[in-house]
Parts: structure tokens; sequence; C-alpha cells
């Protein structure tokens, strides 16, 4: 969400970005209503505090002075009700078009409908070359007995999946080594619930559009998150902390859930796009400085791919377009991860500044050494997420009897193996 005020002015800047972004929002409707609501507020207001004042002047009236203060304020009464409406009706269908107004874009993004105007910024490392025919991640844990598929299938449809030994250790190897190396650099681990309520999905800009991505629990007005960051803004949705609290750094651990509804017949093979995943997300909340949401993107771009660097994997780190960042983002970078399989870089992870646009949502404040009180600003970005990072890692450290080297950053927690 962004400032009345600056929307006000600066209709041009916001007009920019609803068209940059492809959002469908009329900010003339919402100039207008945000004045016509500001009115109505205001003759509110003015007719309670004469409402008070009639009082007033009835309690020291005679009788026939009342008589007459009786039937002004009937009429009077019927103004203040009809206005009172109307400010509801406005309110309501401004808060609607506030929720839907997008964050404005940073410069230095490329202006385009989707993913297709993405640019890649740098690669970093060589695809692995094999000198032998190199398997798929399906093909290589269904024949070393590391995944079911087809059962899993039968217990929970189409996109699902069951690890089974040695890839559940891998697994929980690669989640252990990310949160080590978030805790050498000062992040709480947290874990945190995958059910939410409606309002910090509202608060972190998954709600009101999106909904269809999103599973619901109608029965308990519950929904499954997709990521842990709806409930790491959600934990301190309308607090003010204070200034020296800040940076707020969190590794949020939490299963995951997502429909992908847009997605009916792409990556249906495997482990690529599934309903649940495991996550530990990079999230920071910062003081609302522009300087300073820039250090912590770089930092936390910067640990992602210290992470890829260590598991050994090739990737290349992608400016997105407009069109492709999301309506809340001010700036994204999406690290795209090889898979020999596909002969092609895939996204692993996504690093987004958002400034004040979901602290505004959330109402998440700060008090600075002065008194004054800031929304604070977010950023998030993925650390790891399996399994879709898993598949990249068997994919690329493959040997030619199926077995996985595993990399030097994992092997204490597989008890020293070199080898799957």
């Amino acid at each position: 969400m962004l400032d009345k005020r600056f929307i006000r002015d600066n209709p041009q800047a916001v007009r920019d970005a609803v068209a940059a972004k492809g959002v469908d929002l009329d900010v003339d409707e919402l100039l207008q209503l945000d004045q016509e609501n500001r009115k109505l507020q205001f003759e509110v207001d003015e007719a309670q505090a004469q409402r008070r004042s009639r009082s007033k002047q009835f309690a020291k009236a005679d009788e026939a002075r009342r008589a007459e203060l009786r039937a002004e304020q009937e009429a009077f009464d019927r103004q203040l009700s009809d206005n009172r409406e109307r400010l509801a009706r406005t309110a309501a269908r401004l808060a609607e078009l506030m929720l839907a107004t997008p964050n404005i874009p940073w410069s230095g993004a490329p202006v385009g409908p989707d993913e297709s105007a993405n640019v890649v910024l740098r690669t970093v490392g060589a695809p692995p070359s094999f000198d032998f025919d190199p398997l798929d991640h399906v093909e290589l844990a269904e024949r070393r007995g590391w995944a079911e598929f087809a059962r899993a299938r039968r217990v929970a449809g189409e996109r699902a999946y069951a690890l089974v030994g040695d890839l559940v250790l891998l697994e929980r190897a690669i989640h252990s080594y990310a949160l080590d190396l978030l805790r050498g650099r000062e992040f709480t681990p947290i874990s945190v619930p995958a059910l939410v309520r409606e309002e910090p999905l509202v608060g972190t800009g998954m709600l009101p559009k999106g909904r269809e991505e999103i599973y619901e629990i109608p029965a308990d007005d519950l929904f499954l998150a997709g990521t842990a960051e709806v409930a790491l803004v959600g934990l301190h949705a309308g607090e003010i902390l204070e200034a020296a609290a800040l940076p707020v750094r969190y590794a949020g651990i939490s299963a995951s859930f997502r429909r992908e509804i847009g997605s009916a017949s792409r990556d249906v093979r495997g482990l690529l796009r599934v309903h649940q995943f495991e996550k530990v997300e990079q999230f920071v909340l910062c003081a609302a400085d522009e300087a300073e949401s820039a250090r912590w993107h770089a930092e936390l771009l910067a640990t992602a791919e210290r992470i890829l660097t260590d598991l050994g994997l090739s990737y290349e780190v992608v400016e997105c377009a407009t069109g492709d960042m999301g309506v809340g983002k001010f700036r994204m970078n999406d690290i795209n991860t090889w898979f020999p399989s596909l002969g092609r870089y895939r996204e692993t992870h996504s690093c987004s500044t958002l400034h004040d646009w979901q602290a505004r949502r959330a109402n998440l404040r700060y008090r600075d050494a002065d008194g004054t009180i800031h929304f604070a600003h977010t950023l998030n970005n993925t650390a790891v997420a399996t399994p879709r990072l898993l598949a990249a890692l068997l994919e690329n450290h493959q040997t030619a009897d199926a077995g996985i080297r595993v990399p030097e950053v994992l092997r204490p927690y597989l008890g020293g193996r070199e080898l799957l």
C-alpha cells in the first residue's frame, strides 16, 4: 500500500507504475474517492461536533425551545446518518483501490509485461559436463528408491511426492546447512505456522488478489501460506518497535503450499513444481531508508549466491521486469539454477525489496530516537526451497552409476559421507 499523500502529490508516478506492472486500477477514480472521502469525513466530524453542542443547548433550554431543538435534531440526525452511510461506502471502495495500488518500481527495473522482459545480470559457474548420458532427477530418485511418485499421487493427487531414505537425509542436510549459515550472519531461526488467517495474507499483499493460488479452509477461516514471509510479517503487524531493535532478521522455517492454478500443464514431472514444499526464508525488517534497504537487498542476494556456490551449482542472477515482479515489489532479482535435464536455468530463489508497501498494509511501525513513528521496510529472499533445489543437486552431482556426490558443506550433516 502506498501513502495516500504520496498518491495525491505524485499521481503520474502511480499511473506509470500501474501501466508498467499491468495492474487493473483507475488512478483517477482513486483520487476522486480520496477527495470525496476526506470531504465526507470532515462533514461527519463537523456534524458530530454540532450534535454535542446541540445537546448542551437542550440541557439549558426551556420546554418550548426543547421542542424546536428536537425537530431540528431529527432532520439533522437523518442527514448525519446519510453522510455516515455515504462515508462508509466511499471508505470501503477507497480501501479496496488502495490495496490494489502497486508499489513504484525501481528505476533500474526493465519495463515489460512478464518474465520475457527479464534481464540476466551475470552467470556464475559452468554447467557440468558428463561423459555418460545423465539422468533426470526422477529417474535418479526412482532408480535408487529415494522417492515415491505414483504411490504419493494415489494419496494426494497430482504433483504429490514422497521422499525416501537418503534423499530425506539430503534434504534435511540442505536445510540445516542453510540455517547454520544464516545463524552465522545473525539471523534468528524461527519456525512459523503454515496455517494463517486472512489478515496476514492481506498484510503481505498475497490477498485480495491471488486468492485462486491459495489453499483456503473456510470452515476454520484459515489459509495455507505459500511462504514463511506471510507469518513473519504478521508476527509484528500492528506493533510499534523501537528503532534500537532494528534490523529484525529472521530465518523463517515453514512448510509452504501453492495451488499452481496457472501452471496446469507445466512441470508435471517430478519435483520441479509441487503443491507442498519446504523453505528456509530470509526475512529482514529494517529502518525506512532507501540506502539501508538497498544494502540488505544486496546482502540477501549475496547469501543466496553463497549457498548455490557452496553447493557447487551454476546459476544466473536476473533483474526482474516490472510485469514479473508483482504488485508490491520495489525491486526483485531472481536466481535461476542450472538443470541438466532441461538444458537451461530455472528459478530457485527470489530476492525482493518492498520498502514500506507491506508495512503500511500490516500497520508495522517503529519509533526512532526522537520519537517519530515510521512504517518499516521489509525484504525477503529464499535461502533454500526444496524439493526443487534438491532436484538440481541430484542432476548436477550425479555419477555414471546413479550415485550422488555430496557437496563438501553438506558432508558434516551426513556423517561425513562423500557419496550417496
